[in-house]
């Protein structure tokens, strides 16, 4: 019976969720439970588009990727993969009827990463809107349930949220982009001098874009708002910390939070949760 397969492949994404990212695992625990699958499902997917890009060192990467997408579309259209991954991600894109375009922009950025590239301004969100941007629109259709009316009223507050976790995974990530995958993504920006002023530009922009989430945060529905807000404050807590991280040491080294203190600040927001202070 498919179900079976269904099941194996909905463990699957769930593993790839546990095994890649403690910070997600966690907040997708605090979703409803009819939620976590899909949005492992989600997960799953876009970790393994982003391993083939960032991690599959000798291998082709572009004809990895291309076989991804052509198998990824197959799969939307009969409802059907023999890759656990893309057989959970098919069932979520037609059980929420999520746009398939938002699919196509995602892997387009993927693409773009299989090149060195010289971010415009105009690259830079180009980029941003398919790596991260429409992977946020993806979980709303989810956090919605499909609904088109609540989906239009919170989509820019989502693309926002994604943008930007997606521009701190940047500052964090920062030395390895430069370093060992020759990558820069911040326009106008010599990551080789990385310097106090670019990156008290780029936190501005960072911080206007996280308080215009939290606006759309607090106007989700119940059974995804303490999740993505769990979420959202382990974001907001690291890009603090990066903060109030010097310019040469976030060119030395990749800057983490610890297990512990992320345990200890899904704690606090559980509570401020609760108590209505988010």
């Amino acid at each position: 019976m498919k179900e079976i397969f269904d099941h194996v492949s909905d463990d699957c994404s769930k593993l790839v969720t546990r095994r890649y990212s403690t910070s997600f695992s966690l907040g997708i625990r605090f979703l409803a439970k009819e939620l976590q699958g899909p949005i492992c499902a989600i997960y799953g997917f876009v970790r393994l588009a982003d391993e083939i890009v960032d991690s599959f060192h000798g291998f082709d990467k572009a004809q990895l990727l291309a076989k991804f997408d052509a198998d990824c579309f197959d799969a939307i259209k009969h409802h059907i993969s023999l890759n656990p991954i893309l057989n959970a991600f098919q069932k979520t894109i037609n059980t929420y009827n999520i746009d398939p375009l938002l699919v196509k922009t995602f892997l387009h950025s993927m693409e773009m990463d299989l090149d060195k590239i010289e971010y415009t301004e105009d690259k830079y969100e180009e980029y941003i809107l398919g790596s991260a941007q429409v992977v946020g629109l993806m979980c709303l259709y989810i956090f919605v349930e499909g609904k088109e009316e609540a989906y239009q009223k919170l989509k820019d507050s989502a693309m926002k949220l994604g943008s930007a976790f997606q521009k701190v995974n940047f500052l964090r990530d920062l030395s390895m982009d430069y370093q060992l995958l020759n990558r820069s993504y911040f326009p106008n920006v010599d990551a080789g001098n990385f310097s106090l002023a670019d990156k008290k530009a780029i936190e501005e922009d960072i911080e206007a874009e996280f308080m215009a989430a939290l606006s759309g945060i607090k106007q989700l529905p119940k059974s995804s708002q303490k999740g993505v807000y769990l979420a959202y404050t382990y974001y907001y807590q690291l890009f603090k910390k990066i903060s109030k991280t010097p310019p040469e040491k976030i060119l030395a080294k990749r800057i983490r939070i610890s297990n512990p203190r992320k345990f200890g600040l899904m704690f606090s927001a559980v509570v401020r949760y609760q108590v209505g202070m988010m």
